[in-house]
């Protein structure tokens, strides 16, 4: 059986979101550039409920894909991602898609559509937010790209995205592995065009961190001011609620 997409990258991130997109049904190849971390990987999974086959060449993972291909990228920024990128073009077909799920620079993400474009390939930059944990249970996902390739990726996208309450906004938790939660409205929407995935996901990251910020400096103003430990925790637990 050919899988429905693949997963380039099993570092935290990727293991996780692999397993997410498993626990939906979904059958997924996986590849690393360390052999023994896909065999290690697809051994230490064995009862998802999609199926994880584990991949130890880019050829053999391009010929184990379902047409039109679909691959996610999970690597490093920068020069990984377009190492991997030039792999992956090699043993791909036109029209299959490449989806650049890592922290790229969005003016890189329209530099890569632009090449892959030349060469008959279709390419998603995708912001992924929510870290370790929503990649296992549900990210929040900003797809950039061609409207065509995101309705080839959109089913996938759309299962393994984070779900709220259609009515209050509120997220819905409680997924565990191989339960992923059911019903709500997915967390995740085309942006538009080229980079405009990966430059939403700029913005989100400043604004994460000026809030990270803010918790920092207000945390030292409380300290300076001679506060306890146990005091502080009380304050940010009142805020947060």
């Amino acid at each position: 059986m050919q899988s429905d997409i693949g997963l380039i990258g099993l570092a935290v991130m990727g293991q996780n979101l692999a397993l997410n997109i498993a626990d939906h049904g979904f059958a997924i190849s996986v590849y690393n550039r360390t052999t023994a971390k896909t065999d290690e990987f697809v051994k230490e999974n064995p009862k998802t409920p999609g199926k994880l086959t584990g991949c130890p060449t880019m050829k053999d993972f391009a010929a184990s894909l379902k047409k039109p291909r679909k691959a996610v990228i999970l690597v490093k920024a920068g020069g990984p991602t377009d190492a991997v990128i030039n792999e992956l073009a090699a043993v791909f077909e036109p029209g299959d898609i490449i989806i650049d799920g890592g922290n790229a620079l969005w003016t890189d993400t329209i530099r890569r559509e632009r090449e892959l474009k030349a060469k008959g390939l279709r390419f998603i930059g995708s912001g992924v937010s929510g870290g370790e944990e929503g990649a296992r249970f549900g990210p929040s996902l900003m797809p950039g790209g061609d409207a065509a390739a995101w309705a080839e990726l959109k089913p996938i996208w759309e299962a393994v995205a984070s779900k709220v309450d259609a009515v209050t906004g509120v997220e819905l938790t409680g997924a565990t592995p191989g339960k992923p939660i059911k019903g709500g409205v997915p967390c995740v929407a085309h942006i538009g065009p080229d980079g405009a995935g990966h430059y939403v996901k700029m913005v989100h990251n400043g604004i994460e961190y000026g809030d990270m910020q803010l918790i920092c400096e207000a945390y030292n103003i409380f300290k300076a001011a001679g506060f306890s430990n146990a005091e502080l925790a009380d304050i940010f637990a009142d805020w947060n609620a």
